[in-house]
């Protein structure tokens, strides 16, 4: 426990929050916000933060939009309500909440990995609070967890809250590089990202916690949202990665737009980890989207880069 709290304490010496806060309910958000014009929001993926979104040149898209990247709740350098839900609604209603406290009107909504999902429940749960959802390697749908993933199934908050003070940072250390390898596969991770990509921060106990509880409670709401795809009315946009071996793009991307007659999949050579490993092509797609009126729906296509 000792050792655990001193590398706490040692990344957060290392990455301290970047930019403002605000409360909403029991949780604190986390978040930059940076631009002007229609706004977009960023939300990362499990065991992500703000961070993963670093190597994408969103000062790009700052000349023309407000870009808001934040902290999931639990995650980086937010926090979690003690009586916080880890479940995708209940993030989803939070993120939702987020965007009306800052006033933002119908925002492009960035969704990668599990980020994409806490999207498609804004997209579903809280319409109002969305004019267009692009969704990065989404989980969609329903499937066994990754194997690299395996250590955060964890049921008990008893037994994950000891583990994660006593085992989660020493194992995270020694397995670190391994697992950092299984989840950008088949690319590299780049050599800076525990500090740029703030992968350093996955070594607090807080983080394990968080990850747990968030993987755990994915089996509480997706089934249900799954069911209620076809009730999208807002644009949907998919960017997936042929060589994904965390989530496959036919289960999850070609899946949603069987279920959403306008979703569009755009399927580009990389992994998991596009906002990372292909900023340019990332970049590019999202350009190209905040560019179309959000009341224009894309045409139904899977296409190729």
């Amino acid at each position: 426990m000792v050792f655990s709290a001193y590398v706490a304490r040692r990344v957060d010496q290392a990455l301290p929050a970047q930019g403002k806060f605000v409360d909403i309910g029991a949780d604190r958000i986390h978040y930059i916000d940076r631009g002007n014009g229609p706004p977009i929001v960023f939300i990362h993926g499990l065991s992500g933060q703000l961070r993963n979104f670093a190597y994408l040149p969103l000062q790009e898209l700052e000349q023309t939009n407000r870009v808001i990247v934040l902290d999931r709740p639990g995650s980086g350098n937010s926090t979690r309500g003690a009586g916080s839900s880890a479940g995708i609604a209940a993030q989803a209603q939070t993120i939702a909440r987020f965007i009306e406290a800052l006033g933002l009107h119908k925002p492009v909504i960035v969704g990668h990995s599990l980020g994409g999902a806490i999207a498609l429940a804004i997209g579903l749960n809280h319409p109002r609070s969305v004019g267009r959802l692009a969704l990065i390697a989404p989980l969609t749908h329903m499937m066994a967890p990754p194997r690299v993933f395996a250590q955060l199934v964890i049921a008990s908050s008893w037994v994950r809250a000891i583990v994660s003070v006593t085992l989660a940072v020493p194992l995270g250390i020694r397995h670190g590089p391994a697992a950092l390898k299984a989840v950008f596969a088949p690319e590299v991770a780049p050599k800076d990202f525990a500090m740029k990509g703030g992968g350093l921060l996955g070594l607090r106990p807080r983080g394990f916690r968080t990850a747990s509880s968030d993987l755990v409670a994915v089996n509480d709401d997706l089934p249900s949202l799954e069911r209620r795809y076809a009730a999208l009315r807002m644009p949907v946009d998919v960017l997936y990665g042929r060589g994904d071996e965390i989530l496959d793009w036919r289960h999850h991307g070609e899946a949603l737009t069987h279920k959403v007659s306008h979703a569009a999949l755009h399927l580009v050579d990389g992994g998991h980890m596009l906002p990372i490993t292909q900023p340019a092509i990332t970049i590019e797609w999202l350009r190209t989207l905040v560019a179309v009126p959000t009341a224009q729906a894309s045409p139904t296509a899977t296409t190729s880069a």
